[in-house]
This record gives structure tokens, sequence and C-alpha cells, in this order.
């Protein structure tokens, strides 16, 4: 798939497969009541349709953003951008979501408060690159097109404006 056509976008854009924000919206989005919450696995919004057809006990993706196992917080290299990882998981696990019931706030759904399974994701293009934007948020930078945003107005927009502005009839 190629890079998208703008200077940045979600990191979301990248994932294999949808991922689901509630249980509800699973429920919504497949027709099918969610597994039960299973509060010693960690949160998991997404699932792979095919991972039980697998031969493999084991399925490896071979990209997904890589975080520290006990707070979840992203892995970052050192020229300062976000790490990606192989994701390896049972079978089992792979072809399902566990996504915990609506509470009180996540602290009082226990297990909810674990780091989420993070979602496998395709391989950058040649002209991709993850970054972290404002406030820490992952996004994922179009390298041919980033730094033409990152100029403000150039000529180019002068003259698209001009041209507007001449069929508007402003002057």
């Amino acid at each position: 798939m190629p890079a998208l056509p703008y200077p940045k976008y979600s990191i979301t854009n990248l994932y294999l497969f949808p991922t689901y924000a509630t249980r509800e919206d699973y429920q919504k989005a497949t027709g099918q009541e969610p597994p039960a919450w299973n509060r010693y696995r960690q949160p998991k919004s997404w699932f792979d349709p095919n991972a039980r057809q697998s031969t493999s006990r084991r399925i490896v993706y071979d990209y997904a953003l890589a975080s520290d196992p006990g707070n979840g917080v992203p892995l970052i290299d050192s020229q300062g951008r976000p790490q990606l990882d192989a994701l390896v998981l049972d079978r089992e696990e792979a072809a399902t979501v566990n996504i915990p019931p609506k509470g009180l706030g996540m602290t009082n759904v226990p297990g909810a408060d674990a780091p989420e399974v993070p979602a496998p994701l395709r391989a950058l293009e040649p002209n991709e690159e993850l970054f972290q934007d404002f406030a820490g948020i992952i996004m994922v930078k179009n390298t041919d097109l980033y730094p033409k945003s990152e100029k403000g107005f150039v000529e180019e927009d002068r003259a698209l404006l001009k041209k507007i502005a001449e069929k508007l009839g402003v002057k």
C-alpha cells in the first residue's frame, strides 16, 4: 500500500485489522457478542480473522509498535523515533479480542489497566517514517510531503489563492 498523500497521519492507517474501542463497537461492527472479559489477559481491541485457520500454534506479525511491557509506553530509538518489533501471539489469542466492560473508569475494572496488546502494522513504505507528534502521539510522516508542510505558505499556495480570488472576483 503506498504512503497516504498527506504530510502526516495516524498510525491507525497502518493497522492490519480494525480496532474496537468498546464491547458495543465490536458487537455493532461484527454482529457477534464479544468474548467475556478475561482479567488475566492483556486488553486487546483487535483480532485476526484468519488466525484460527493457521497450522501454527503461534502467529508472528512482523511489525508492531514496541512498548515497555510494564507501562505500555512506546519505546523510542536513539534517533528519537518510535521502535517497531515483531509480535508473537498464541493462535487463539490472535483470533479474539479482550475488551473490558465499561466501568467507572479503567481502574475499576480489574486487569483493564494493563498495557494493551499492540495492533500489528503493515510494513512502512520507503517514504514513511514514524515520529512522535505533539504530546507524544505516535504518527506517520510522509517524508516527501512533510517538509513542505513545515514551511507554511509557499509560492505555490499564494498562486493558488490568487487564482481562487480572481475566479471569485475578489481583488
